[in-house]
C-alpha cells in the first residue's frame, strides 16, 4: 500500500454486557497504524438498553481514534454485526470481539495480506490465553484457539472474531448477516460460505494475532461440546441447502460414519487425554452435522445469561 494513498479503516466491535470491552478498546489504542491509514472504531451495543455507552464515553479521551457508538438492541449478534456494516464508511472493516485484545501489529499484518492477495476477506488467528486453573488437557491441546480451515488449498468460510473485509468488493458490498441465526450463532460461517460460493476470495494473515482469555465458564468440556455441536449444525444446514433427496441421505450417512469413527477412536485413546477429547469433540461436531442435515433447530448461544 503506497504511503501516498489514504486508506480509511473501520474497526467493528459488537458488545453485549461485557466489562472486557474496556480492555479490547485499550488494545486498539496502542495499535501500530500503517502509514496513510486513518482508523475509526464502531462499537455496536446489542443490549436492550444502551449499557455500554457510559463505558465507551469514559474511554474516549484515552483512545486516539474516533469512536462511533451505535445502540442496536435485540440480543441478536447479527443485528450488531450488520450495524457495523451499515455504519462503516471506510475502505475496509475489521471485526474483533469485545473479549479479545489485538496485538500491536494486528492491522499492519491484515492490511499487508489484503494488499498482497487482493482478497475480499482476510482472516487472522485467535490465540487463546488459559488460566492456571484450566484443565491440563485443555491447555496442552489448545482447544479454544481459532484458525481457518483449508480445503483443497483454499479457505471456504470464515469467522468474525478476527477478520478484515474489503468493503468495495462486489462479494462483500450489500452482503449482511442472517438475522435468523443471530441467537444461535453460525451467522458468520454462513456469511463467508455464501461470499466464497459467489466467487469471493478469503486469505489468511498468519501473524495478525488477537488474544482471547478463556474464562472459567468456557474452560469446560460441556461448553466446548455445545460449541462444536453448533458448528456442526451450521455446516449441516449449509449442506442441506445444496443437497436434495439421495444426495442428502448420502451426506447424513457420511457424517454419521465420521461421528462413529471419532467416538470409537476416542475410546481407543482412553488413557491419553488430549487425543481422547479431540476425537470426542470431533464426533460431537459430526453429530451436529447430522442434526443440521435433518433440519433440527440450532441451539441458542446469544442473548442468554450465559452469553452475557
Amino acid at each position: 500500500m503506497s504511503q501516498e494513498s489514504s486508506v480509511q479503516l473501520d474497526i467493528g466491535i459488537c458488545t453485549y454486557r461485557r466489562a472486557s470491552l474496556d480492555e479490547a478498546l485499550l488494545s486498539l489504542a496502542v495499535l501500530a497504524v500503517p502509514a496513510g491509514t486513518n482508523l475509526r472504531i464502531i462499537v455496536a451495543d446489542n443490549d436492550k438498553v444502551p449499557s455500554a455507552k457510559e463505558r465507551v464515553d469514559a474511554l474516549r479521551a484515552t483512545i486516539p481514534h474516533q469512536i462511533a457508538y451505535v445502540h442496536c438492541p435485540g440480543a441478536n449478534i447479527s443485528i450488531a454485526r450488520n450495524a457495523c456494516l451499515d455504519n462503516a464508511t471506510g475502505d475496509f472493516l475489521a471485526f474483533i470481539d469485545d473479549d479479545e485484545d489485538a496485538s500491536e501489529e494486528w492491522l499492519v499484518e491484515l492490511l499487508a495480506t489484503a494488499e498482497a492477495t487482493r482478497a475480499d476477506a482476510v482472516l487472522g488467528p485467535v490465540r487463546s490465553v488459559y488460566s492456571s486453573t484450566a484443565p491440563d488437557w485443555m491447555r496442552e491441546g489448545d482447544f479454544h484457539s481459532t484458525l481457518p480451515v483449508w480445503v483443497d488449498d483454499e479457505i471456504r468460510t470464515g469467522y468474525t472474531c478476527n477478520v478484515l473485509l474489503r468493503l468495495a468488493s462486489p462479494h462483500v458490498a450489500g452482503r449482511r448477516f442472517n438475522l435468523a441465526l443471530g441467537r444461535t450463532g453460525g451467522e458468520d460461517t454462513e456469511f463467508f460460505s455464501h461470499m466464497h460460493g459467489g466467487g469471493g476470495k478469503i486469505a489468511f494473515a498468519e501473524n495478525a494475532f488477537v488474544y482471547e482469555p478463556v474464562t472459567e465458564s468456557r474452560a469446560d468440556l460441556v461448553w466446548l461440546a455445545k460449541r462444536r455441536f453448533r458448528f456442526g449444525q451450521t455446516h449441516g444446514r449449509l449442506l442441506q441447502e445444496k443437497s436434495r433427496g439421495l444426495e442428502r441421505l448420502k451426506q447424513i450417512g457420511l457424517a454419521s460414519a465420521k461421528a462413529l469413527f471419532c467416538y470409537t477412536a476416542a475410546i481407543g485413546c482412553a488413557f491419553s487425554a488430549v487425543p481422547r477429547y479431540r476425537y470426542t469433540l470431533r464426533g460431537v461436531m459430526h453429530s451436529g452435522v447430522v442434526s443440521g442435515l435433518l433440519g433440527i433447530r440450532e441451539i441458542r448461544q446469544y442473548g442468554t445469561a450465559e452469553a452475557a
